[in-house]
């Protein structure tokens, strides 16, 4: 009688931060089906479909003291793959002078020093596993476009971006690799939703599944020739490097 054949990510540990709804939720999907033992930290816990094969645990990291204890416990062991995708975006998108500071404080506790504070706390793990840990930071195309009515998020998610580009300058390729991605469109998620009206046709908008192949190939490779790039992924789940082409603007005008 055949042997059933083993998950190719079986035995690797997996962190992934926001990884309850949207693109992280893809990703965490993608791993926990190719087999890892996939954890995920963020505000709410993961529903539906393929959630009985994640570990969950309660993060917001807007609370620093909190966020660091618990990211600190997450990543005791080895750990082999982790993935950023938490992100605040705010209730809309609105003019600088119509943001408030209390929103803009938000964005950079959740999309800027969550960031960091992931970082510290898994790169120490990921250099200790054997072979080289995979660290996989979702970005936007507002990195390269900024746009009206997005300042705090955009500004947020490029230091971010650059961030992981500096940090992956520092690193041992045969350690860590540090890898970005993002979609080239929109991406229907819970967020989003929540700010759009009931009768809104989301027909051309990505899917978080999406991500499932870059994030399984990525982590079978460790990411090796990608290291410090930045991906482009596409509504059929194809991706390239963000050098071939600047990903389309998703912004829209805003009335002054």
């Amino acid at each position: 009688m055949p042997t059933p054949l083993t998950p190719p990510l079986a035995g690797r540990r997996a962190l992934v931060v926001g990884g309850s709804t949207g693109v992280g939720r893809g990703i965490a999907d993608a791993w926990a089906q190719a087999g890892a033992d996939v954890l995920v930290l963020s505000r709410s816990a993961p529903a539906g479909p393929g959630a009985e094969a994640l570990r969950w645990a309660p993060l917001d990291l807007t609370d620093r003291t909190a966020a660091q204890r618990q990211l600190t416990a997450a990543t005791a062991d080895d750990l082999h793959l982790a993935c950023f995708s938490a992100v605040h975006y705010g209730d809309r998108r609105a003019l600088f002078g119509d943001a408030s500071e209390d929103e803009w404080r938000r964005q950079v506790d959740v999309n800027l020093h969550g960031l960091w504070l992931t970082l510290a706390a898994s790169l120490p793990a990921l250099r200790r596993t054997a072979g080289t840990g995979l660290f996989l930071g979702v970005s936007s195309e507002v990195v390269f476009n900024a746009g009206p009515g997005r300042s705090g998020y955009a500004a947020t998610k490029a230091a971010g971006a650059a961030l992981l580009n500096s940090v992956a300058q520092e690193q041992d390729a045969d350690d860590v690799r540090i890898v970005q991605v993002l979609p080239a469109g929109m991406v229907d998620s819970p967020g989003i939703r929540r700010r759009r009206p009931g009768d809104f046709d989301y027909s051309s908008y990505m899917q978080p599944a999406q991500f499932g192949a870059v994030a399984t190939e990525l982590a079978l490779t460790s990411g090796a020739g990608q290291h410090g790039e930045s991906l482009v992924v596409d509504g059929s789940g194809e991706w390239r490097p963000v050098g071939e082409a600047t990903p389309v603007s998703q912004s829209r005008r805003t009335a002054s």
